[in-house]
């Protein structure tokens, strides 16, 4: 299998603290994902007075574009984290939420687009996108198939390579909610890489999602589920993403071996260790007919009939005595 793309989305875990987003990166290095997302919001650009809070969680922030506008960086900010991922070995992703989003990431020279899962059908930004050529991924978790089918489409005249990831917009998911089972009907359905974006706060769906052929994983990061912010809950803590990461690394090298039933020297050995030789419960005498409650397996095999091969000796003849606990062998019967 091809190596799982593995995205830790800082988002706005930052609460609008520079400081505190190169921690993440700094952090999110020592897990061994292959890349860091962030959110661009331009307040002026994607909202308005009239944008409602899914949650309010906010104790400074009278209004959602309230909140964007304090979510907001410079361009020279950006700049500064994208440089601090690249010296950390990772990819720098960001999802834009407007054109002017886009411009800015294109002075940045980002590598690929995420398309988040309100702006499926935003089809201004689909092509302000597109137009990049860059490669993009979809999150399709408020999308039918109708509506994912119509923005893959969309694309097409412009050649981006395209990735789609199953998504539950809830925050947190619980079990039920997942859709894991989405995965390879994605992939049958649309014939593109398929990943998982979750928000479960918890690792093993996304094992799972890698087992059923995920070839990304996209999760909220956060120093601690207590933090302050709206996806704090549906979050992975640090500790959390490196063991995911050893996890998914694990799979991937299980994976990529050719494995086989082939019983080889090495097993050939451990079956005379650990099977079994037929023997007897009981004293038996010359002339005994051998039935099944005389007899017991015990190890090694090869000291004896092999305990598969009961059936060949029921009802034949002792040629000799035996005492309990000895190895039945085809020369004891006539």
């Amino acid at each position: 299998m091809n190596k799982v793309f593995i995205i830790a989305e800082i988002a706005q875990a930052h609460d609008g603290s520079l400081g505190l987003a190169h921690s993440y990166i700094d952090a999110l290095a020592e897990t061994g994902v292959d890349a860091v997302k962030f959110q661009t919001h331009i307040a002026v650009a994607e909202s308005s007075e009239f944008e409602p809070f899914r949650v309010k969680f906010s104790y400074e922030d009278d209004t959602r574009y309230d909140y964007w506008k304090r979510m907001e960086f410079s361009e020279d900010q950006w700049n500064g984290l994208k440089e601090h991922c690249e010296q950390k070995g990772l990819e720098f992703i960001s999802s834009p939420f407007s054109n002017a989003a886009v411009d800015l990431l294109e002075r940045l020279q980002v590598k690929r687009y995420k398309v988040g899962s309100g702006e499926v059908n935003n089809f201004v930004l689909l092509e302000k996108i597109a137009r990049t050529g860059k490669p993009v991924i979809i999150s399709s978790g408020m999308s039918s198939y109708e509506e994912i089918e119509h923005a893959i489409c969309f694309f097409e005249p412009f050649r981006n390579q395209i990735s789609l990831l199953q998504c539950t917009t809830a925050y947190p998911t619980k079990p039920g909610e997942w859709a894991l089972k989405l995965i390879p009907e994605l992939k049958n359905r649309f014939n593109l890489p398929v990943g998982l974006s979750d928000h479960s706060a918890l690792i093993h769906p996304m094992i799972a999602a890698v087992a059923l052929g995920a070839e990304i994983l996209e999760f909220h990061a956060v120093f601690k589920r207590n933090m302050f912010g709206p996806d704090a809950k549906a979050s992975l803590e640090i500790d959390e993403i490196s063991y995911l990461v050893n996890a998914v690394r694990d799979l991937e090298t299980d994976f990529s071996v050719l494995s086989d039933k082939i019983i080889d020297d090495k097993i050939q050995g451990l079956k005379f260790i650990f099977e079994k030789s037929l023997s007897i419960n009981k004293d038996l005498k010359k002339g005994d007919i051998l039935c099944f409650e005389d007899l017991e397996t015990k190890k090694p095999k090869g000291h004896g009939i092999n305990a598969s091969e009961y059936r060949n000796i029921i009802g034949h003849k002792l040629n000799k005595d035996l005492l309990a606990n000895s190895f039945l062998t085809y020369n004891d019967i006539e």
